[in-house]
């Protein structure tokens, strides 16, 4: 038997379309973003301030697809499809009758999952006549896709990077600086925002949230630059569900199918990406799929968040999204999942969880490093810290497959690898790495501060 199985998938099998779970979701339409000065729906002309015209056609159309460009393909043929294994060695080594399953995504040039949208957001931008980028990022690897999507269209890039994470993961600066791109440690002098908090707080470690609020500052600015983002709106993880779509054929080709779906979860996207394509199939009649966001004890934006409308960056120069969130002004630990540091979550996903369709469970950050190093030395492939969360769970659901004696086939999200992360696995291994959490007294705190603008719940 071979130790690790691939389903390999042709070229000529690759999605030509982006999949939107949002023509299939039950009950009304999914409730709009608001202007932050007028509390009414975003207007098509006030999203033109900040998207071409195609990106607000995906953020708001209920079409079901929506076609990838042949020149985002050209890119995407780069490293897509992307694998889909069969984790052998990790079922022995777990004594489990489960099959497990993960859909590869550290296969792409940065590492990870982002580039799957960086390219896009870059091609309508350079059509529209930008010639640069503009946007925040948490542990880089939004940072890493942006650089590299811009240096393919020809156009510069600057990217606020949450300080802490500029700290602990020093080379993926380096990376998007070898792109092409000015990486700029977050909170920052170069911004109002910026300054203003570093006046309050000359050691704050950043958040996303304040990122999010230097890049639009920036934007704003100059109008030669576009704004991107990296998860949560409605068009990012639209351009994600090419993972799904190839993982729904490569499992075909196993003659199988998920009875559990596991995904790290932060803003939503890699998540998304894998999960709605089987969500959607099950919504139009196909067999159905427990689903179950991981996110960490740190953040724990769904499982111990309110649903509101809520701004997505500290600063509140962008609209309101209903969404799960801790508050804006949430500031988490400084645990080493930099990409699942978002006080909020996309509002599709918010929609996924009310309408019972996922679930929710949040994880220390000590337990994931012991499942990521338990996967590496079985299957090889070392993952990235938010990476970890998904195994973990994978992992307790073989375990609980083993105790039933039941042979669930389990998929989950490998987002991305571990190979600029490896302080993290030091400071595990040293003994130095703490279970840091939320306290209610920091989540009283934030959630204070959530307006409670119509349609919050």
């Amino acid at each position: 038997m071979m130790e690790r199985t691939t389903f390999p998938l042709a070229q000529a099998d690759a999605p030509t379309h982006w999949y939107n779970l949002a023509a299939d979701l039950p009950g009304p339409a999914l409730a709009p973003a608001l202007n932050p000065r007028t509390g009414q729906p975003l207007s098509r002309d006030e999203m033109a301030h900040t998207m071409p015209e195609p990106l607000i056609e995906q953020e708001t159309g209920t079409a079901r697809e929506f076609e990838i460009p042949e020149p985002v393909r050209q890119l995407y043929a780069q490293w897509r499809p992307s694998p889909l294994y069969r984790a052998r060695r990790l079922e022995r080594a777990l004594d489990t009758p489960a099959r497990i399953y993960y859909k590869y995504e550290g296969v792409a040039p940065t590492g990870s999952h982002k580039p799957n949208t960086g390219i896009a957001q870059a091609y309508y931008n350079k059509q529209a006549g930008k010639t640069g980028l503009v946007t925040e990022t948490g542990a880089g690897q939004w940072g890493s896709a942006t650089a590299l999507s811009a240096s393919f269209f020809g156009m510069s890039a600057t990217v606020y990077m949450v300080r802490v994470s500029a700290r602990q993961k020093p080379y993926r600066t380096a990376l998007m600086e070898t792109y092409g791109a000015v990486c700029v440690p977050s909170p920052s002098p170069e911004t109002a925002v910026g300054r203003k908090i570093l006046a309050d707080d000359p050691d704050c470690p950043g958040s996303l949230g304040i990122a999010t609020s230097e890049a639009l500052e920036t934007f704003a600015q100059d109008p030669s630059l576009g704004y991107v983002l990296g998860s949560a709106a409605n068009h990012v993880l639209l351009h994600q569900t090419v993972i799904g779509q190839e993982a729904l054929k490569q499992l075909e080709s196993a003659e199988d199918y998920p009875d559990i779906i596991v995904g790290c979860a932060g803003g939503g996207s890699n998540l998304a990406g894998l999960a709605f394509p089987f969500i959607g199939a099950q919504l139009r009649g196909g067999r159905p799929v427990r689903v179950i966001a991981v996110e960490p004890a740190a953040c724990p934006t769904l499982t111990r968040g309110t649903v509101a409308y809520d701004y997505a960056d500290t600063g509140q120069l962008g609209p309101l999204f209903r969404m799960h969130t801790l508050g804006h002004q949430f500031i988490p630990p400084s645990v080493h999942a930099g990409g699942l540091r978002a006080h909020g979550i996309g509002p599709m996903i918010t929609r996924v969880i009310e309408e019972g369709l996922m679930e929710a469970v949040a994880v220390p950050q000590v337990g994931c490093l012991e499942a990521g190093v338990r996967f590496a030395r079985t299957e090889g492939i070392l993952p990235a810290p938010e990476s970890t969360h998904a195994i973990r769970v994978a992992i307790d659901e073989a375990l609980r497959c083993r105790a039933e004696g039941s042979a669930k086939t389990i998929v989950f999200g490998l987002s991305g690898h571990g190979h600029f992360d490896l302080a993290a696995y030091q400071k595990y291994f040293a003994g130095e790495l703490t279970d840091a959490e939320a306290d209610e007294d920091m989540l009283a705190h934030a959630a204070a501060g959530i307006p409670r603008a119509s349609g919050s719940r």
